[in-house]
């Protein structure tokens, strides 16, 4: 009887690794690559429209930044004891230094068509210090509002270093050298979507203006434009005027007409042409000048409050540059170019502070919008717009005129303008890896701290000024409730820490920090100079530490 063989089985073949899934995007329509600069504008930032367009887009860039002037200096003043004169002034002195402001910051600081206009963050602090001399007896009201005039001139002036220091030492630099596109996205979003309350909110306090004006809007300027190209030309660059020019005429007519005469004050203040009384009050001429209110009072308790709205600013100012820079055809600012801005800001903080400004000024997010509207990021478009912001602010009557305009229709604006820079930060998200888990839980969380957190020392704060921190150390107090009430300077907290803390090293071409590092050095690319560069050839006579 034989044996019978045991032969090991046959080994199977190696199958070959199946093909990977198709893309099926790619069959349905075609992808977009990143693009660093926006190719739908008419104007970059140094290329410029004619004269008389110019001049007229200029005029267009003073009226969008007057409703927050207006705005700030109408909740301020009241509650200090001014009367309409004084608040026409405050106006004008407001005015007078964003128009220097501006000039500054578009030849020796950030060189974007930006406007500098005064800073709701500081409005907090401000608060606080009129409450502290609600109890005190004063010979009149208008001594009370010098007085605490004077207060808010001298920590103005103190806090004003902060921003010097921490712009000039470069201190301010080095922090924005630890963004990434990842941090990028949620403060440019929030520089925009945190201001949510001065769109609709706002515009409700009168919908019959408001909603038609915002209404009116957006069919001028995107549907009517269509209808023919010589519309097209016309309504895209100036229908913001033309629907503001409409509204306020049909206001008029409805003040004129009684159609208010029965209803609530505050629906009276809101809707009607007539009760500013800023064209009654202002002065026909009056320059701003050093120390109006008269001298300075230096108090320590008052001080540490504007400091943290000092450093509020730097953090809006530094989102609304990257907007900027983003809708006007630039490069990404490098960390330079950003320590330059903040240190000027505070030169121009401290300007303020001797020129008796209620509050301190801020690069103005409505203005960023309305670059995107019209689709020019001129920077001497912005320029020329100073001349009208110091124009008016001298000849008061001329500029009370156009102040009268009921902030509904400011609100309208703010719906659409605010908007284009929130979508202009979620833009930044192409040049990192929007697939990536790690990236979707930074930009989530930040985009959500970045509005709850705010949102909670809002709801909690009084009307005289006093947040939810409420310790024995007032000083204290101020500045973490003015620094938690920014959404963007929460978005950077909060955005900085998780995006340099989760993986930043095994993460970096996730990040995008091969594209973003080289805008950050000073020879990194080419374009820089192009952008920032100082005119007339400043920065070869000039500290490096001032560049």
């Amino acid at each position: 009887m034989g044996e019978t063989a045991n032969h090991p089985p046959p080994v199977a073949a190696a199958q070959a690794p199946a093909p990977p899934p198709p893309n099926l995007g790619l069959s349905r329509g075609p992808t977009w690559t990143p693009a660093e600069q926006l190719l739908q504008l008419h104007y970059c930032i140094h290329s410029n429209p004619s004269w008389p367009q110019a001049l007229v887009l200029a005029f267009q860039h003073y009226i969008v930044m007057l409703g927050t002037t207006v705005l700030i200096a109408t909740t301020l003043v009241p509650q200090m004891g001014g009367n309409h004169g004084d608040k026409a002034r405050v106006i004008q002195s407001l005015l007078f230094m964003s128009g220097v402001n501006t000039l500054l910051q578009t030849w020796f600081g950030s060189r974007l068509p930006v406007v500098m206009s005064a800073s709701f963050a500081f409005v907090l602090p401000a608060l606080s210090i009129i409450n502290d001399y609600t109890d005190r007896v004063f010979p009149s009201e208008h001594e009370r509002f010098t007085y605490t005039m004077r207060t808010i001139q001298g920590s103005l002036i103190v806090s004003s270093f902060i921003n010097i220091f921490i712009g000039y030492s470069k201190s301010w630099g080095s922090l924005t050298r630890l963004f990434s596109p990842i941090v990028i996205v949620p403060v440019v979003c929030l520089v925009g979507l945190g201001l949510f309350t001065r769109g609709f909110p706002q515009l409700a306090n009168c919908v019959q203006i408001g909603l038609l004006m915002l209404i009116l809007l957006v069919i001028t300027q995107q549907y009517l434009k269509r209808i023919h190209p010589s519309m097209n030309h016309v309504l895209e660059k100036f229908a913001l005027l033309i629907c503001i020019a409409i509204i306020w005429g049909f206001a008029a007519i409805l003040t004129v007409a009684g159609a208010y005469n029965n209803s609530k004050e505050q629906t009276q203040a809101s809707c009607r042409t007539d009760r500013s009384y800023l064209l009654s009050s202002a002065p026909w001429i009056k320059i701003p000048y050093p120390f109006q209110w008269g001298t300075p009072i230096f108090r320590a308790s008052h001080v540490f409050g504007m400091m943290g709205a000092a450093l509020v600013t730097s953090a809006e100012s530094t989102g609304t540059y990257f907007a900027a820079a983003r809708i006007s055809g630039a490069t990404p600012p490098p960390a330079h170019v950003l320590s330059r801005s903040i240190g000027l800001q505070g030169i121009g903080m401290l300007l303020e502070g001797i020129f008796g400004a209620a509050v301190g000024t801020t690069a103005s997010v409505e203005n960023v919008g309305l670059l995107g509207l019209t689709h020019i990021g001129s920077r001497r478009v912005v320029q020329i717009s100073c001349g009208f912001m110091i124009f008016f602010s001298i000849f008061g009557k001329f500029g009370a005129f156009f102040a009268s305009i009921p902030l509904p229709i400011f609100a309208a604006i703010y719906c659409v303008l605010f908007g284009i820079v929130a979508a202009v930060g979620i833009s930044f998200i192409q040049f990192a890896n929007n697939n990536s888990m790690r990236n979707i839980y930074v930009v989530g969380v930040s985009l959500f701290l970045g509005i709850s957190i705010p949102q909670y020392f809002i709801m909690n704060s009084s009307p005289d000024g006093h947040g939810p921190v409420r310790t024995n150390a007032g000083w204290f107090n101020d500045i973490l409730n003015t620094i938690f009430s920014s959404a963007p300077t929460v978005a950077i907290i909060v955005g900085t820490i998780l995006d340099n803390t989760l993986e930043a090293k095994h993460a970096a071409n996730d990040r995008g920090m091969p594209w973003w590092v080289p805008f950050q050095n000073r020879k990194g690319d080419v374009r820089n100079d192009e952008f920032y560069g100082l005119p007339l050839r400043i920065n070869e006579y000039m500290p490096t530490r001032f560049l």
